[in-house]
């Protein structure tokens, strides 16, 4: 028989042309069956041989070539590096009121009902939360922290918590500690076995600030009212120590919630913060920057009496405005109006009642009484620190600008004129300042001369910027000015009689309608031995309103008088 020929059954013959009846298909029947071919069974084996070659492959390539590093990295994976967070620097106010402080996390608070990862009280992941006391008008003063944040891992790429704004900010590499670490065991479940301490972490500094939260408080509050009740847009205070430079308040409204900001959970609150028309997040005590008005008179005075322009004691009589030729047309006069007819006024008086056209004859010069001049004008100002920036302090911020010939050719392109040098005297035109670079020039003015950097640092004063050498004469004549307008003039809503004080009111105009204004007051206490100094702006209020920032001071002054009497002792 040849090898290729096969025994046939007689069922293949006989079998009939068609299938039996009723057949079961479900056990193949009435199927002819053909035998596998040799090169399906050579391929099926050819693709097992080359598999299982691979897989002999990659086990030699792990086993064989790259074993000892596997095996090294297994091995790590039984000790997991944890860190273990370090304590915050807490904040505490100049009387040891807590401001900031650390808290036990969420983590640490259910370890006794959560035992998958505890192992002898250690908690993974115990991260403290930063807690803020709740007393208004800190947020900024204070600002909020980000967290140590996690990737999609699990893993740590930010360890530290991290000052966003404020103090926390500001002093973050004093208030940030440093981290421990610890090794965890963990079985192959990811359960913790045994855990050990490899460094243990080091808590941030304390922070002890100069504010008084109380005051701080009480002038936020009266900012708030007034701002509320009578259509402001915002404002800021603050209160300094003209012998240390230290803030014993400084607050701006209106505010965020530092707690809000840090937590990050209250969302809906953060959308209402964002969405503020009124810029919630704006520090106006310290980047604000502010037309001044007539608060910058006083410096101006030490100009004119320093230069000799004027006798202090000469009468200047002012009848409600100065009129001048128009430079291109002798027959038409521009006119520059005071807020009011004075009368006749001499320097103290001039300052008391801000008058508006004694300073526009003494600083610009009219008919035949010279006057100060633009140059002497920006000289005395910058002497008291406005147009720059406050250094090396919490407090830097913008540089402002006084108004000067380079610098309207500069912006405008343009000449200066007399009416130009008329509106700087009086602190309108391009001239900016901020509230925090206000408080230290007033402060400069009640110490005779002393320009300090402030500071919220308790006991971290004085910090002299320089000192002005001017006559203590002329101080005590500006002095004497501002202490005349509480008595008499536009400060005497600061007439109390708890303690003696000076001050010197300002309304900046606003835009070309003038329908909007800054209110100012500033000012120092006692009259006799200045303590401390205070400025005040309300922002972009109504020209018609006649309550402003002085009705904020007072209300301050006199809760003070209640609640911390040590200020006016």
């Amino acid at each position: 028989m040849n090898r290729h020929s096969r025994e046939i059954d007689p069922d293949e013959i006989l079998i009939d042309s068609s299938n039996l009846p009723h057949y079961d298909t479900a056990r193949l029947e009435g199927r002819l069956e053909k035998p596998i071919r040799r090169g399906t069974l050579f391929a099926v084996l050819g693709v097992f041989l080359v598999l299982a070659g691979l897989f002999l492959l990659q086990a030699a390539n792990l086993q064989l070539l790259n074993g000892a590093s596997y095996l090294a990295q297994s091995q790590n994976n039984l000790l997991r590096p944890v860190p273990i967070f370090a304590s915050r620097g807490a904040i505490f106010d100049r009387n040891g009121v807590p401001l900031a402080w650390n808290a036990p996390s969420a983590a640490v608070a259910s370890q006794a009902t959560s035992t998958t990862n505890a192992v002898s009280g250690f908690v993974e992941d115990a991260v403290p939360e930063r807690k803020y006391a709740d007393i208004p008008g800190i947020s900024h003063l204070l600002g909020y922290v980000q967290y140590p944040s996690k990737d999609n891992n699990g893993f740590y790429y930010q360890n530290d918590f991290e000052g966003i704004a404020g103090v926390e900010k500001y002093y973050n590499d004093l208030l940030t500690g440093v981290n421990g670490s610890r090794l965890v065991e963990v079985d192959a479940r990811g359960k913790v076995v045994s855990e050990n301490i490899v460094k243990p972490p080091q808590a941030g500094a304390e922070l002890d600030l100069s504010i008084d939260s109380r005051v701080q408080s009480a002038l936020f509050d009266s900012i708030k009212a007034i701002a509320t009740q009578y259509g402001f847009g915002g404002g800021a205070g603050s209160i300094i120590d003209v012998r240390t430079g230290e803030l014993i308040a400084i607050t701006s409204y209106p505010e965020y919630s530092s707690q809000v900001m840090s937590d990050k959970t209250d969302q809906a609150a953060i959308k209402a913060t964002l969405n503020n028309p009124n810029n919630p997040f704006l520090d106006r005590a310290i980047d604000g920057l502010y037309t001044p008005g007539s608060i910058v008179k006083p410096y101006v005075a030490m100009g004119v009496l320093t230069e000799h322009v004027i006798d202090p004691n000469k009468i200047v009589y002012t009848t409600g405005s100065i009129s001048i030729p128009n430079p291109y047309d002798p027959k038409v006069f521009n006119v520059f109006r005071d807020w009011k007819d004075l009368g006749p006024l001499d320097i103290r008086h001039a300052i008391a009642m801000s008058s508006d056209a004694y300073f526009y004859i003494v600083g610009g010069g009219y008919k035949d009484q010279p006057g100060l001049g633009v140059d002497n004008i920006d000289k005395y100002l910058a002497m008291f620190g406005f147009g720059e920036a406050i250094p090396d302090s919490f407090v830097s911020g913008p540089s402002g600008l006084v108004s000067s010939p380079a610098w309207k050719e500069q912006v405008f392109h343009e000449p200066w004129y007399i009416g130009d040098t008329y509106h700087t005297v009086i602190g309108q035109y391009g001239t900016q300042v901020t509230p925090v670079q206000v408080v230290r020039a007033v402060a400069a003015m009640a110490n005779e001369g002393t320009l300090l950097i402030p500071t919220v640092l308790k006991g971290d004063g004085p910090h002299i910027e320089r000192i002005i050498n001017l006559p203590k004469a002329n101080f005590d004549i500006v002095h004497q000015g501002m202490r005349l307008g509480v008595e008499q003039g536009t400060s005497v809503a600061l007439n109390v009689p708890y303690v003696q004080a000076a001050g010197k009111s300002g309304t900046a105009e606003l835009g070309v309608s003038k329908a909007n204004v800054n209110s100012w007051i500033t000012g120092f206490w006692p009259y006799n031995n200045p303590h401390y100094a205070f400025a005040v702006t309300m922002e972009h209020g109504s020209v018609h309103n006649l309550i402003g920032a002085a009705a904020v001071m007072r209300r301050t002054m006199d809760w003070m008088s209640v609640n911390t009497p040590e200020y006016f002792k």
